[in-house]
């Protein structure tokens, strides 16, 4: 590629050729990116060196994310390309809960426009992934169901949008182009760097996007968890239950996204699954730190491929980092409760545990339709993983509601 040849004799992070790079990855898919062309780039990564700047520090992000195969490192962090996406809980005011619900909205707005986007461009005629693509009808769909699941966030943010047609297409088209308006080039580029398919298959960037949408709430969520720990360690249970409340509102509107991922068709995920072996779901670093946020794992959860698969998640919890359930149980014994506030908390205890119960079953209904019996990607057993893990009960035998929500599940 004499773009990226160019740029290895006068190197510089800010004139680095994205778009030609991202044009030849994106038109065989990574897994297939010829072996001259990574060699390319790993001498780029050695020019680099170590980062001094922004400019470079993306740089080495993309470089580590296109690299991943080739240093024989490939998994979901990688796949997704987590580093290159501002997640909540990272960057300016990074413990705030209200600035990581900014976060969350801002970058889950982007992501899921521009899966609609890429969506509408392929209904326009564009042949980028152009293997097993959806006709008309679900393209549709998937635009009908992508504004529903962005519509909550967009009104927290002030955008407003007054479609001029009936048509989910062209409804789509309208709130992507008022998104747009209003995206900076840095977030374009962001974007653009964090979608590295392995394959041609068209569903593969949805599923990505989808992907990467709930790992934005999964983040947003332990921010919210966190709070929610430090107001019931000050005795502050009003608080902590609006910041749960937060949580809940987050999982139940993220939880929409499962629509989208429902109308891919079997076919369409076993052949780009073929090439994401590594990569898996339960590397998922940000839905482990939830979860333990809520509750310390039970010994054999911990010591199964759920936590190692996160060792940063798994020392935090072998260091006894603080829970939800731990903080409440020592502030109910100190006595320093409101008892309607501790009322209060409870009940957001109990609707957050029901929303991700209910997020549980519904993951794990789709993995039965879409897997079957074959086993998971993170070398576990597949769908008897996600049956054994979607009824743990969240805050644990200590919590009041425990057994009621124990038995729904």
């Amino acid at each position: 590629m004499h773009e990226l040849a160019a740029w290895l004799r006068r190197p510089d992070p800010v004139t680095f050729p994205y778009d030609a790079v991202l044009d030849r990855v994106h038109s065989v898919g990574k897994h297939f990116v010829p072996p001259n062309l990574l060699a390319s780039l790993d001498r780029a990564r050695a020019t680099l060196g170590t980062p001094v700047d922004s400019a470079g520090q993306r740089l080495a992000t993309f470089l580590s994310t296109a690299l991943d195969k080739w240093d024989n490192r490939f998994d979901n962090p990688s796949y997704l390309a987590f580093e290159q996406l501002p997640l909540p809980g990272t960057g300016y005011r990074a413990g705030c809960p209200n600035q990581a619900a900014l976060q969350h909205d801002r970058l889950f707005v982007l992501l899921v426009a521009d899966l609609l986007r890429f969506e509408i461009e392929v209904a326009d005629g564009a042949t980028w992934l152009p293997e097993i693509a959806p006709d008309a009808r679900i393209t549709a769909k998937r635009c009908r169901l992508g504004v529903r699941a962005m519509r909550p966030a967009l009104a927290r943010m002030g955008v407003e949008v007054e479609p001029t047609s009936g048509d989910p297409i062209e409804v789509a088209r309208q709130v992507c182009a008022a998104i747009a308006s209003d995206t900076t080039p840095s977030e374009r580029l962001t974007l653009d760097l964090s979608a590295l398919p392995v394959s041609l298959v068209h569903d593969e960037y949805m599923f990505m996007r989808v992907l990467q949408a709930y790992e934005s709430t999964f983040a947003m969520v332990a921010v919210q968890l966190s709070a929610a720990i430090s107001a019931i360690q000050r005795g502050r249970a009003g608080a902590a239950a609006l910041v749960l409340a937060e949580a809940e509102r987050a999982m139940g509107e993220a939880g929409l996204l499962f629509s989208i991922v429902a109308t891919m068709r079997t076919e369409a995920f076993l052949t780009f699954r073929e090439f994401t072996d590594g990569a898996s779901a339960i590397q998922s670093r940000h839905y482990k730190l939830m979860e333990s946020l809520c509750r310390r794992p039970d010994a054999p959860r911990l010591d199964s491929p759920a936590y190692h698969s996160v060792p940063p998640v798994r020392a935090r919890v072998l260091a006894d980092q603080p829970t939800v359930s731990s903080a409440l149980a020592a502030a109910r014994t100190a006595g320093v409760l409101d008892p309607e506030l501790d009322a209060l908390l409870t009940a957001s205890m109990e609707r957050f545990e029901a929303v991700l119960l209910r997020w549980r079953k519904t993951h794990y209904r789709l993995a039965v339709r879409m897997l079957g019996e074959r086993r998971g990607t993170g070398y576990t057993e597949g769908v008897p993983y996600l049956d054994g893990g979607r009824g743990i009960s969240v805050f644990g035998a200590g919590c009041p509601m425990a057994g009621k929500l124990d038995s729904a599940a």
